[in-house]
C-alpha cells in the first residue's frame, strides 16, 4: 500500500520523520521507476551520514535527502546518480555516475535523490521530468 506525498508536505518532520521510512519514486513523465525502496534522510543526523556507511546500492534502492541543495561524495565507495528535484517534484538537474571526491549542487532544488549509477540513464530521467513520491507502508 502507498501513500502519496503531496508537495506541500515535503520536508515536514511530522510527516517524514521516521527511522525506517521508505518511499517509491516514479518518473511520471517517462513512466518508469527510479527506486522502489528509497530511504528518506529527513533529519540532520541522517543527512550527515547519507550513504557513507554503504558499500553499494542495489537496483531500486536509494536515498532521498530532504531538504538538500547540494551533496558531496567524499569517502564514498561507489559512484552514484544524483537527481535534484524542486518542491513540486520537478527534476531540476541530473548528474550521472558521480565518482568519489566530488561536490554537486543545484540551488533551485529542494531535495536530491541519490541512486545507483546508471539509474538516470536506464529510466531516461532528465531535467523537466515530473516525479511521484509515494510513502511505503510498514
Amino acid at each position: 500500500m502507498y501513500f502519496r506525498l503531496q508537495p506541500e508536505t515535503l520536508g515536514r518532520a511530522n510527516v517524514l520523520n521516521s527511522t525506517k521510512l521508505k518511499v517509491q519514486v516514479r518518473n511520471q513523465t517517462r513512466n518508469s521507476v527510479l527506486g522502489h525502496s528509497v530511504d528518506v534522510a529527513d533529519t540532520g543526523a541522517k543527512r550527515n551520514t547519507g550513504l557513507l556507511k554503504h558499500d553499494k546500492l542495489q537496483p531500486g534502492e536509494g536515498l532521498w535527502i530532504i531538504p538538500c541543495e547540494g551533496v558531496h561524495t567524499f569517502f564514498m565507495k561507489f559512484p552514484i546518480d544524483l537527481v535534484y528535484i524542486d518542491r513540486k517534484r520537478k527534476v531540476r538537474k541530473v548528474r550521472k555516475a558521480v565518482p568519489a571526491w566530488r561536490l554537486s549542487a543545484c540551488l533551485t532544488a529542494h531535495s536530491v535523490l541519490e541512486l545507483p549509477a546508471g539509474t538516470a540513464e536506464q529510466t531516461g530521467t532528465q531535467a523537466g521530468d515530473l516525479l511521484e513520491i509515494e510513502k511505503l507502508t510498514e
